[in-house]
C-alpha cells in the first residue's frame, strides 16, 4: 500500500459491532454503524464516556474483534491480515509487561517477536529508553515499576517495530505531568515525522492539544466530527487580548462598544496560565538545582530510527529475499578410521588392570559385553576381511 497517494490508513464504512449472548441474541450495541477515515500523517482523536464504544473500535481497528456488519480496512487490508499487523504499533489501556524482566530485557523480547536481528534491537532499545526517561532504571526488575513508569516502557515497546500506525489507548494514564508533557511532545513530533497515530483518551485537554481531526462517540454512534479548529470554535464570543488596562481604558472601550455594536464587555479579567506550565517550570527549576529523584527522568530526544526510516535497511532486506542462491550439494559423511587394536579390544576378554592399593574387599568383576565379529568388520570396511586392517 502506497500511502503518499492519499490512500486510507483506515476506512470504515457502516462499521457495527453487536455483542449477542448464548443463543445469539442481541445483548449490547457496541458501535452502532459508524463511517470515518484516518488520513496518512495524521494524529486522529477517538473520544466518548466509558461504554462508548471506543475499545471496541479500537479491537476491530487491530482484528482482535470482527464486525457484525459493515466495511473496515486497515493499511488497505482487512483487519485479520497477519502481515498487517507487524506494520502497527499498540499500546493497551493497561500494560501487560513481564514483572520480573528489566525494560532492556522487555524490550529486545518484542523485538525478537518482530524479527529483528541482534544489532538492531540493541540499538533500537537503547534509544527508546533514553528517549522516555527510564536509561537510568534500565536493569531494574519492571514488577518494582510504578505505573507511571510501566507505561513509559509501555510506550516504548508500541514503538521498537518502528509502526507505520500507532494506535494509543489512554497513552497517559497513571502518567504525572512531567510524562504527560513528554507523550504530548512525542506525539507532536512523530506527527510531524510522517507517523500516523489514534489517540484515544479520556482526558480531553490532550486531544486537544496534539489531534489534527477527531470523533466524539457517545451509545457507539458517532455524535461530532472534524478538525479541531472547527469542533472548539467559540463563534458567539470575540478575545482582544493586550497588555493589562487601566480602568479608565476599560470605560472607554465599553463606551465604543455600546456606539459602535450595542454590546457590552461581559468580562474583565487578568489572564490565567496553565497549571501543567507551572508545574513545568518548578520541575525545571528544581532540574537546573540538580535535586536528586529516584524516578524516572525528563525523556531524550526521538529514537534515531523513528526520526529517520531505515529505508536502506529495508531495501537489503528485500534484496536478500529476492537473491538467488545456487543450491549446495551435498557431501559425503566421512567414514571415521577406527584403530583395529581398540576395536579388538572390545572383542577379546578385557585384561584386569591390578589396582595401586589392593581394596580390602575384591571387587566383583562386571560382565564385558562381547561385541559382534561383524560389527567390527563393518566399521573397518571390506578391506579388514582380507586381513589388511591390522597393519595400518
Amino acid at each position: 500500500m502506497d500511502l503518499s497517494r492519499g490512500a486510507k490508513v483506515v476506512e470504515a464504512v457502516g462499521l457495527t459491532k453487536v455483542f449477542t449472548d448464548f443463543w445469539m441474541r442481541s445483548k449490547a450495541v457496541a458501535v452502532d454503524d459508524i463511517d470515518f477515515d484516518i488520513r496518512p500523517n495524521e494524529i486522529f482523536g477517538l473520544l466518548g464516556p466509558n461504554g462508548s464504544g471506543k475499545s471496541t473500535t479500537i479491537k476491530m481497528i487491530l482484528g482482535l474483534l470482527r464486525p457484525t456488519k459493515g466495511r473496515l480496512e486497515v493499511l488497505g487490508q482487512f483487519p485479520d491480515n497477519v502481515r498487517v499487523k507487524s506494520r502497527i504499533g499498540y499500546l493497551p489501556e493497561e500494560s501487560y509487561l513481564y514483572r520480573f524482566l528489566n525494560p532492556m530485557e522487555t524490550l529486545d523480547y518484542y523485538g525478537k517477536l518482530f524479527g529483528l536481528d541482534r544489532s538492531t534491537r540493541r540499538r533500537r532499545v537503547g534509544e527508546l529508553l533514553e528517549m522516555v526517561g527510564l536509561h537510568q532504571v534500565a536493569h531494574r526488575s519492571v514488577g518494582e515499576f510504578s505505573k507511571g513508569m510501566a507505561r513509559r516502557l509501555g510506550l516504548a515497546q508500541a514503538l521498537i517495530n518502528d509502526p507505520e500506525f500507532l494506535i494509543l489507548d489512554e497513552p497517559t494514564s497513571g502518567l504525572d505531568p512531567i510524562g504527560t508533557r513528554q507523550v504530548k511532545d512525542l506525539l507532536l513530533e512523530l506527527g510531524r515525522r510522517g507517523k500516523t497515530i489514534l489517540l484515544s483518551s479520556h482526558l480531553l485537554a490532550d486531544v486537544e492539544d496534539v489531534c489534527d481531526r477527531m470523533v466524539v462517540l457517545y451509545g457507539g454512534r458517532i455524535r461530532a466530527a472534524g478538525t479541531s479548529e472547527s469542533l472548539l470554535q467559540d463563534t458567539n464570543h470575540t478575545l482582544i487580548e493586550t497588555r493589562r488596562l487601566q480602568p479608565k481604558t476599560v470605560e472607554r472601550v465599553q463606551q465604543v462598544l455600546m456606539e459602535c455594536e450595542g454590546a457590552t464587555i461581559e468580562s474583565v479579567q487578568a489572564p490565567r496560565q496553565k497549571l501543567e506550565d507551572l508545574f513545568m517550570r518548578i520541575v525545571e527549576q528544581a532540574r537546573s538545582e540538580q535535586v536528586a529523584t529516584s524516578g524516572a527522568l525528563h525523556g531524550g530526544r526521538v529514537a534515531e530510527f523513528l526520526a529517520h526510516p531505515a529505508q536502506g535497511e529495508s531495501l537489503l532486506q528485500e534484496l536478500s529475499r529476492t537473491q538467488t542462491v545456487a543450491p549446495i550439494a551435498p557431501v559425503a559423511p566421512i567414514r571415521p578410521k577406527h584403530d583395529r587394536a581398540e576395536l579388538d579390544a572390545l572383542v577379546s576378554p578385557a585384561a584386569t588392570v591390578p589396582p595401586a592399593v589392593a581394596p580390602a574387599v575384591s571387587p566383583i568383576p562386571k560382565p564385558v559385553k562381547q561385541v559382534d565379529r561383524s560389527v567390527i568388520d563393518g566399521l573397518l570396511g571390506d578391506d579388514s576381511k582380507n586381513g589388511g586392517g591390522s597393519g595400518s
